[in-house]
């Protein structure tokens, strides 16, 4: 692997610079974002309007509540009403480099710019260089993860495997062939790598990884770092957002990228949480191409209640992300949701009920749809079959399709049942 600097912040002058220059700075792009998303993008115009307010009306950091949420879980029927962006977008779609679509029937554009995405500073935290061959297993099809950290990467000066999903022994193989030293991907498909790896006997030079998409315990962490030799930190980012916020070596929480703004709302009453105190985190990204104002993640988070850091960044911290709000659970990196799977057993006039359930074993999320059926269909396992089929292809996820016995499920259970114990 090339040497490491003696500093892994990308950029001194952003990264570390003070509150008071720090605060300055976003409100000044606070206010233009807000001036510019009124003026090119009709829906934030829409929005605003309808709470009463025109761009004078925000000039700092405390203005930013009276602005409207838009909700992560509400994307998909706004996108419904002018697709494909329900004209959040700030700029003709004939400008944009890509048009991506995720789970949920969510449309993702990417904007011009080397790192539209913003993961450079991420990668340097982490320990990448210029000059590192790194193996990227996020997908390049249709969801946007591939080309966030593919363009970061080469940004940075990687060399970049696209490998993608899957494949794992190929995955092996291309790894020791090539001599990867760096990886990009799911914290569980590191593991599975690394373990096919040495029960082939085919030896990886890995030395450093950036995971993202899915928890990361500190068991697999430690599993990682000390059984497999490699120096794991994680990022936290968005299909809609990118970057949000990203692990210094100190590895204690993530630090806020500075190209956006966040907060952490409390669950009930709207109002900022209080540094450690759970809540909704929200983001207002200062994007011309994706103007999002106030849009919440669904994702629930802490602010740390000591941001101060050794590294050097002056960037708040979050503790990192402690669960979701409403029904969307990820799974092996992609979000699923019970309107989804609700989506394809309508097609299934023989399933009275149904509920999702996710576990975890050996650091791998396992999936299994449990079904009671109403009446009997003259080939169950082809109903199994067809239904799995159906559901992988419109979640992304593979899963295990159950039947079970009439009256397993009680009325009010949950359609999807998150069991997994993080540690």
């Amino acid at each position: 692997m090339a040497t490491l600097r003696a500093s892994s912040i990308f950029d001194v002058t952003v990264e570390t610079q003070d509150h008071a220059d720090l605060r300055r700075t976003q409100e000044n792009k606070l206010m233009r974002l807000v001036r510019y998303a009124y003026e090119n993008a009709p829906k934030q115009r829409a929005l605003m309007q309808q709470a009463g307010l025109e761009p004078g009306d925000v000039r700092t950091l405390d203005d930013l509540p009276k602005l409207p949420i838009v909700r992560k879980d509400a994307l998909p029927a706004l996108q419904a009403q002018a697709l494909p962006f329900g004209e959040l977008n700030g700029v003709p779609i004939s400008d944009l480099q890509r048009i991506f679509a995720s789970p949920g029937n969510i449309y993702d554009p990417q904007g011009q710019g080397a790192d539209f995405w913003r993961f450079r500073e991420a990668l340097a935290a982490a320990g990448f260089r210029a000059g590192d061959i790194v193996q990227n297993t996020f997908s390049y099809h249709l969801t946007p993860a591939g080309f966030m950290f593919d363009s970061a990467l080469r940004a940075l000066g990687c060399v970049v495997v696209p490998a993608g999903v899957g494949q794992t022994e190929l995955q092996v193989r291309v790894a020791h062939d090539v001599g990867v030293s760096g990886y990009i991907g799911t914290p569980s498909f590191l593991h599975t790598l690394l373990t096919k790896a040495r029960e082939i006997k085919m030896p990886l030079r890995l030395e450093v990884a950036l995971v993202a998409g899915e928890m990361l315990p500190a068991s697999l962490r430690s599993e990682l770092e000390s059984s497999f030799g490699v120096r794991v930190q994680q990022a936290y980012g968005t299909a809609d957002l990118g970057c949000i916020a990203y692990e210094c070596p100190q590895k204690d929480g993530m630090h806020l990228h500075p190209e956006c703004i966040v907060e952490v709302l409390d669950l009930e009453s709207g109002a900022a949480a209080e540094p450690g105190q759970p809540g909704e985190v929200v983001v207002t990204l200062f994007d011309e191409a994706y103007p999002l104002i106030r849009f919440a993640t669904g994702d629930i988070s802490s602010f740390a209640a000591h941001p101060f850091c050794a590294c050097g960044r002056t960037a708040p911290k979050l503790t990192g992300i402690l669960g979701r709000v409403g029904d969307a659970v990820k799974v092996k990196g992609m979000f699923i949701r019970g309107s989804q799977i609700d989506e394809i057993v309508r097609q299934f006039p023989e399933i009275a009920r149904y509920q999702a359930v996710v576990t975890r074993a050996d650091h791998q999320d396992q999936l299994t749809y449990r079904v009671e059926l109403s009446a009997q269909p003259a080939d169950v396992e082809a109903l199994k079959s067809s239904l799995g089929a159906k559901l992988r292809e419109l979640l992304k996820v593979r899963g295990d399709v159950q039947v079970i016995a009439s009256g397993t499920l009680s009325q009010g259970a949950k359609k999807i049942d998150d069991q997994r114990i993080w540690k």
